[in-house]
């Protein structure tokens, strides 16, 4: 019996101190939830960048076709057989080289005839100034009678106009002689030939077309610009620096392996009302000449100079139905919700019409796990570090 009460006595005790120490426990996490539920929220770490202006270029991406800076069609000025052709098919010909031999002898045949004729003429006036002279002498002795010496002086005058005739008609045989060797008007390269040796061809306005000769030394992408791009380009520029633009053109072949740059040629003078657009004509040098007439290109306008502008990532612009907007941090580190009008796009960010002001901090990443009204801790990140 006495074992038995013992055994209930330390009963008693251990229980005695768990209630204790329970109670110590309890009061211990009574304390630290009050603590939690007194304490500050704690502030989300959030990447912003500070809104700064951005000294860039501004580009404008269009779609165009390549044509050749210069471009003749060979055709034949005199008649006659073709007897040789002096270039091969697709050969890089320079300015005055001979492409086309037309068979000359009949042509000279009509040279020769009017140099003879030239040498008549000349004769004949060497002839008449003679008697013109003696006619001169025998009026002075009186032995002849003053319309004799008007006959020699007439006579005189008609000798020196066949003189002259037959030298235009010389020169002009010798011109069409001269046709009866086709050269080279520009250097280029030249297409292939359409007529061979031996054929009959004949000269005026049904000419036949002989060849085509391309100049590749310089090439012209054509291509339509809208009326806000071109108004945007112009904007600043004097009507007497117009005829002088200076606008960089990037272009990109279909491939897009090839890049080139060039400048604005010139625009067109009147914008299509169909269309809303203007045309424009870039130059680019082509001295490997691997441009050529008739390719389509892909093409970036720049605009004259450097402009002004804020810029923001892509990755920190949300959409709300058909409004942009973006999250910024406000004076008490809070989200604030801001709507902005956007631009064009570049490398990866976007214009900023209006929304945003210098030094605005602007959330940049995660802005799915964010929601206005939330503490956040800002951390500033270069974002248009390559630009």
């Amino acid at each position: 019996m006495r074992q038995t009460i013992m055994n209930l006595s330390k009963v008693n005790v251990l229980f005695t101190v768990s209630l204790l120490m329970l109670s110590s426990f309890q009061n211990v996490f009574a304390t630290e939830a009050e603590a939690t539920i007194n304490s500050p929220p704690q502030a989300k770490p959030v990447d912003v960048t500070i809104i700064s202006e951005q000294s860039i270029r501004l580009w404008k991406e269009f779609s165009g076709r390549l044509s050749a800076v210069d471009y003749v069609e060979v055709r034949p000025q005199a008649s006659g057989l073709i007897t040789e052709i002096k270039f091969e098919d697709g050969q890089f010909v320079s300015k005055g080289d001979v492409l086309y031999i037309i068979d000359p002898r009949p042509l000279k045949a009509i040279v020769d005839q009017k140099k003879a004729e030239l040498i008549s003429a000349q004769n004949s006036y060497a002839f008449a100034e003679k008697e013109h002279k003696r006619a001169i002498d025998l009026i002075n002795k009186k032995m002849v009678a003053e319309q004799i010496l008007d006959d020699r002086f007439n006579t005189k005058l008609i000798a020196r106009s066949e003189v002259n005739r037959a030298k235009a008609e010389l020169a002009a045989a010798e011109i069409n002689l001269s046709y009866t060797t086709i050269k080279a008007p520009i250097s280029g390269r030249v297409s292939r030939t359409e007529l061979t040796q031996g054929n009959l061809v004949s000269a005026g306005t049904q000419a036949p077309l002989l060849t085509t000769i391309v100049a590749n030394k310089s090439i012209y992408a054509d291509f339509e610009v809208d009326e806000h791009t071109y108004l945007r380009y112009m904007n600043g520029v004097s009507s007497d620096a117009r005829d002088k633009l200076d606008n960089p053109v990037e272009l990109r072949l279909q491939s897009g392996e090839n890049f080139y740059k060039g400048k604005i040629y010139a625009f067109d003078n009147k914008i299509d009302p169909a269309s809303g657009t203007i045309r424009a004509r870039a130059v680019f040098d082509n001295p490997q000449g691997k441009l050529l007439s008739g390719m389509y290109a892909r093409l970036k306008l720049g605009s004259i100079a450097e402009e002004k502008t804020i810029l923001i990532s892509e990755r920190a612009i949300g959409t709300d139905q058909n409004r942009k907007f973006v999250y910024i941090v406000n004076a008490d580190n809070k989200i604030a919700y801001q709507q902005v009008e956007l631009g064009d796009s570049i490398n990866g960010f976007r214009i900023v019409h209006s929304g945003l002001a210098i030094g605005d901090m602007v959330i940049v990443r995660g802005l799915m796990r964010i929601q206005p009204g939330m503490l956040v801790e800002p951390q500033v990140t270069t974002d248009l570090g390559n630009l």
